[in-house]
């Protein structure tokens, strides 16, 4: 993939990002450039990814507009979520890392779902947090809106599946 100062790119489990400008560092005493990237989920944080790099790391273009309502219906479905905290933890990384936003959404609606039935472990709260977040952050990126647009309609997705399964 080759990737262009200003385009928006989505880094695997840390979401949306702004690619900034080639930054040369030394790193082990060998001079590196780096893509400078910024998160663009309010946080305020960067990245630095090698150029040579790019490609393993699993970056990938934001979804197509098309794409967002496949992706909201994929909310209304629901998920299941392993009963194991420990396999539940493991595949949510897995999800979270592999950077599609069909699997955040996965983790998003699993976590809401078993907060339906139970109180989260704070883990499992803070992976259904940065799962929301990274989410709307792409949703809002993609569809040109705000963040509390974008969340709503994921609010709303969600509670469609809720009505759909407690009906």
């Amino acid at each position: 993939m080759t990737l262009s100062i200003g385009n928006k790119i989505v880094y695997p489990y840390r979401g949306p990002c702004r690619i900034g400008a080639v930054v040369n560092k030394t790193v082990g005493g060998t001079p590196t450039k780096f893509y400078q990237l910024a998160l663009l989920d309010d946080t305020g944080g960067e990245l630095f990814v090698p150029l040579d790099k790019v490609g393993d790391l699993g970056i990938r273009q934001l979804m197509q507009k098309s794409e967002i309502p496949k992706l909201l219906g994929h909310l209304k479905r629901g998920a299941a979520t392993a009963t194991n905290w420990k396999q539940r933890a493991m595949d949510n990384m897995k999800l979270l890392s592999s950077g599609s936003a069909f699997d955040l959404a996965e983790v998003v609606d699993s976590l809401t779902e078993l907060n339906a039935t139970k109180a989260l472990t704070p883990r499992d709260r803070q992976t259904l947090d940065k799962a929301r977040r990274m989410l709307i952050c792409e949703i809002s990126e993609v569809m040109g809106e705000t963040k509390h647009v974008a969340e709503e309609q994921v609010d709303e997705a969600l509670k469609v599946r809720e009505r759909a399964h407690g009906a």
